[in-house]
């Protein structure tokens, strides 16, 4: 029953109790074996011919048994013991026990058993053995062995004693099995149950017809090969047909089944070379998914479909190492089992040469195709220690490198959506997201807001909405693990709706307060594959009586991609309400000139990746001022987020940026913080650009919407204005201390003089939104 590649050494931690079962087994063989060996020198002179042809033909047979190819669980059919039950019948238990023996040193010198192994086989059959002669002397081994005429009940004790034989034996393999390899004890009993008793209970019941014909005549013995073979034949179709079920009927590659059975035998051979002290080798599983396949089904048909796959598995087998297994999943998904790997980076390497291989167009009847994909890797034990473990893990790999445009990924636990810990987060973001139910538990949904800041003027011109969740056990949980989590499942519909409603309703108090803003909401790919979030909007909008132009959706262009036609529906939608667009992360994405061209966009947002370095790097420098000239060329209004020294204010401000927001001006903040900020702010106007020690400020005053419009008469009179409303801001000389100095101010909250305005006062002429902020990820909502 169990493998031949498993032979002859035990996992570390199971030596105890396994080998504690054997060699119980053989104190008990023998204990029963005694008596009838004792007995046997005496016995011998007196055994006829046909004892002796049964004896040579079972040690003869048992030299070359017949184990079933692939088969993991089975034991080997070996034909002796046919001839030793038939001793037993015919001649008693001490010469079956003795013939039983020399076949089984014979076979184990065959199939390089350790001494340990053949000791207890030799044991197990003696118990087996003994367990049918305790039935069989109920009368079958009188009549088998001298009555001339066995009855009815006579075959019905041999079948009892077959029964005794079979129950002993496949039961103590099937507990060495559990003890050895720490198996579950009914999944252990049942495999291979089926073909032991076909093949095992057809020799067992061959037994009697060779006792009765040796009593005729010895010379019928010989004959019974002819039934044996026949056994052997069956056992051998049987393994046949299994293989052909194990095998892809179109490329004849392995399929999933034999890659299942193939993976558990090479993890149990790598607990063995660990048992011995062979440290530090790996097995890897490569799961390798074709792109664009079903484009190939679809223009040239199914049948040059499956005529690629043919030569996509002839070239992977070509590609692999000896000894590794290539198998076909189904559909363009193909896998490969690699072992004895030294470590990740060689199995990374294989991968590699996997997917140059397949970088090779294929030729089809002069036509050539592109064939290319995105390989998981995950390694034993690193990233799990059984199939399925190994199989998810190695898919979660795979559309991480799909995820990423690259061709391949070794399995990293953050990239695992469904980890238990996902999985649990997801549920308390559920949670969360059911007002009737967030709590102390799971703690609480908030929105913080970060404000816009018009670089030329200092006034601020909108704010975007995002998303803070506050776990009681977790802490601040990070937004862009938050939102990875709600977008692979359908609680991100509950988020947004969320999102949405809040938004819209803190928009309608700040307008009841006095204070017009339009504010920014990331939206994600699942939003915009459906109409749902548009009349979500126009909805909210109409209850709570606020502006369509005050909310403003960002949407990135990897959104865009993902399902183009529908993505543009539901932004055509959302147009026509009056809802502003912006494109999000602009430079990161994919086709950027042709977004830029055909959507109904109001603004672009220069990624923040760019805005930091732009001050050090003349590269990211170039790419910012580029894409605001594009962009005013355009109409467009260009956002820079990540704004976090004046250096890069001033640049962006000589480059001709629009607005810019990041903790230069404000960190993220609730709205009632938002409120107090408002009130306290005083606008900032770029002067030149200085070099990196410059601590110079412009002295222009600022004028806000309704105040005055000449900056030398705003200079004059510094007082602010005592009507509710429109101001002006005086200028003052910078002292030096302007520069941020983390983490104790910010440059935007200084104090204002007492007789400043309430907030109420501040009339915004235009409110835009946009932006990451602080966190600057495209995954904060």
């Amino acid at each position: 029953m169990e493998a031949a590649a498993l032979r002859n050494s035990v996992p570390p931690g199971r030596a105890t109790a396994f080998f504690g079962f054997v060699w119980a087994v053989v104190v008990l063989a023998a204990g029963l074996s005694v008596v009838p060996l004792t007995g046997l020198p005496d016995q011998i002179p007196q055994l006829p011919p046909a004892f002796w042809v049964m004896a040579a033909l079972a040690t003869l047979s048992d030299a070359r048994p017949f184990t079933p190819p692939g088969r993991r669980q089975s034991s080997a059919v070996f034909p002796s013991i046919c001839f030793t039950f038939a001793i037993l019948l015919g001649w008693g238990l001490g010469p079956a026990i003795a013939v039983q023996a020399v076949a089984v040193l014979v076979s184990g010198f065959r199939m390089r058993h350790a001494a340990w192994r053949t000791v207890f086989n030799i044991a197990q059959y003696a118990c087996a053995l003994s367990a049918a002669h305790l039935v069989a002397r109920l009368g079958a081994e009188a009549a088998f062995g001298a009555r001339p005429h066995p009855t009815w009940l006579d075959v019905a004790m041999v079948a009892g004693a077959a029964a005794a034989w079979f129950a002993v034996k496949y039961g103590s393999v099937t507990l060495a099995v559990r003890l050895r390899f720490a198996s579950p004890w009914w999944p252990a009993f049942q495999h291979g149950l089926g073909f032991e008793l076909l093949s095992t209970g057809s020799l067992l019941l061959l037994s009697p017809v060779v006792v009765a014909a040796a009593r005729v005549s010895p010379a019928l013995i010989p004959l019974v090969l002819v039934p044996l073979y026949a056994v052997y034949r069956m056992a051998r179709l049987s393994t046949e047909q299994e293989q052909l079920a194990r095998l892809d009927p179109l490329t004849g590659l392995a399929n999933r089944k034999a890659l299942l059975a193939e993976v558990a035998d090479q993890i149990a051979i790598h607990a063995e070379h660990a048992a011995k002290g062979a440290h530090g080798r790996h097995l890897a599983l490569l799961l390798l998914d074709l792109d664009r396949f079903k484009n190939v089904n679809d223009a040239l048909g199914h049948a040059v479909g499956d005529r690629l796959l043919v030569r996509v598995g002839e070239r992977l087998t070509g590609t692999v190492r000896p000894g590794d297994l290539v198998a076909r999943l189904g559909g363009d998904e193909f896998a490969v089992l690699a072992t004895g790997l030294r470590d990740a980076d060689e199995g990374r390497t294989l991968a590699e040469r996997v997917v140059n291989t397949l970088a090779e167009p294929v030729v089809l009847d002069g036509l050539p195709l592109d064939v290319s994909g995105s390989i998981g890797v995950a390694l034993h034990p690193d990233h799990g220690v059984d199939f399925a473990t190994l199989m998810r893990h190695a898919e979660v790999a795979m559309y991480d490198a799909k995820h990423r445009g690259d061709t391949v990924a070794l399995y990293a636990p953050e990239s695992d959506h469904n980890s238990p810990e996902r999985l649990n987060l997801l549920a308390d973001l559920r949670r969360v997201l059911d007002r009737g139910t967030a709590g102390a538990e799971v703690g609480e949904i908030t929105m913080y807001y970060q404000p816009q800041i018009a670089i030329a003027t200092g006034e601020v011109v909108g704010v975007e909405a995002l998303l803070r969740w506050r776990h009681p056990k977790r802490g601040m949980v990070d937004p862009e693990e938050l939102i990875r989590v709600a977008e692979q499942s359908a609680v991100m519909r509950l988020l947004t709706r969320r999102v949405i409603d809040d938004v819209v309703e803190q928009l309608a108090k700040w307008s009841a307060a006095g204070i017009g803003l339009r504010a920014a909401v990331n939206v994600s790919v699942r939003d915009l594959h459906t109409g749902e979030i548009a009349d979500q909007i126009a909805d909210r909008l109409s209850r709570y009586g606020v502006p369509p132009s005050w909310i403003q959706l960002e949407i990135t262009e990897g959104a865009l991609m993902a399902d183009p036609h529908r993505v543009l529906a539901t932004i055509a939608r959302l147009d026509k309400l009056g809802v502003a667009i912006a494109l999000d992360d602009f430079g990161t994405g994919y086709s950027s000139m042709q977004h830029l061209r055909r959507l109904p966009l109001a603004e672009v947002k220069v990624d923040r990746s760019f805005v930091l370095g732009m001050a050090t790097d003349a590269d990211d420098a170039a790419i910012v001022r580029s894409v605001i000239d594009l962009s005013g060329a355009l109409g467009l209004r260009v956002v820079a987020e990540g704004v976090e020294d004046e250096r890069t204010w001033r640049l962006l401000h000589a480059a001709g940026c629009d607005v810019a927001q990041g903790w230069f001006y404000a960190r993220p903040m609730p709205a009632e913080e938002l409120n107090t900020w408002l009130a306290r702010y005083r606008p900032l106007v770029p002067g030149p650009v200085q070099d990196n020690s410059g601590r110079h400020r412009s002295r222009a005053s600022i004028v806000v919407e309704g105040g005055p419009t000449d900056p030398a008469t705003a200079a004059v009179d510094p007082e602010p204005s005592t009507t509710p409303g429109p101001y002006a801001v005086a200028p003052y000389e910078d002292d030096g201390s302007f520069l941020p100095e983390p983490p104790s101010v910010e440059p935007s909250m200084i104090t204002p003089p007492a007789e400043t305005p309430a907030a109420g006062g501040v009339v915004a002429r235009e409110v835009d939104a946009g932006g990451v902020g602080d966190a600057a990820s495209p995954a904060d909502k």
